[in-house]
């Protein structure tokens, strides 16, 4: 099998999958223990780390933007972080369907494609815009952030409780 920058496609879909999957678990969760979805989706690990409702967003906006940028597509917007459970859930169904619409064309030879990005929020540091080749960003930056949010995610739900463990970051196998 050949590894291109299309193949994270696949890839992407299945985090949010993922992040679909133990979302729900933590709804169902909440429920039952009279925790409200406000407070689920604030829930953090520790006090200065972002709640799961920013690891929700993030995972939803990075599914779709970085793939477009490296496609050299306009980026589309942010899903906000106030969303409820239903409006996390219909963010990833619409970031499937984003990714849905792309082929391996929209990838030909943009490898090495230079691509200037604005990342960092001030907040914790500055902010940078470094230029690297669009395949570097998406192997690199994009898909190490997607997954770290990802596991923050998990890691929040396991901590506060939530009956998931590793078989459910895999909900539709190995295939």
């Amino acid at each position: 099998m050949t590894i291109g920058l299309f193949t994270f496609i696949e890839m992407y879909d299945r985090v949010l999958d993922t992040a679909s999957h133990i979302l729900a678990r933590g709804a169902d969760h909440a429920r039952a223990t009279g925790v409200s979805e406000a407070q689920m989706l604030d829930w953090r690990l520790i006090e200065d780390m972002q709640p799961l409702r920013f690891q929700l967003a993030t995972v939803a906006n990075f599914t779709r933007q970085w793939p477009a940028r490296v496609a050299g597509l306009p980026a589309p917007g942010d899903f906000g972080v106030d969303l409820d459970v239903a409006g996390f859930q219909a963010a990833i169904v619409e970031a499937k369907h984003y990714l849905s619409a792309l082929t391996p064309d929209h990838f030909e030879d943009r490898e090495t494609a230079l691509l200037t990005v604005e990342i960092g929020s001030g907040e914790m540091g500055a902010v940078m815009a470094p230029t690297l080749p669009a395949g570097r960003w998406l192997t690199g930056f994009a898909t190490t952030n997607l997954y770290f949010h990802m596991s923050m995610a998990y890691a929040i739900l396991r901590a506060k409780g939530v009956p998931i463990g590793k078989v459910d970051l895999f909900p539709s196998g190995l295939e």
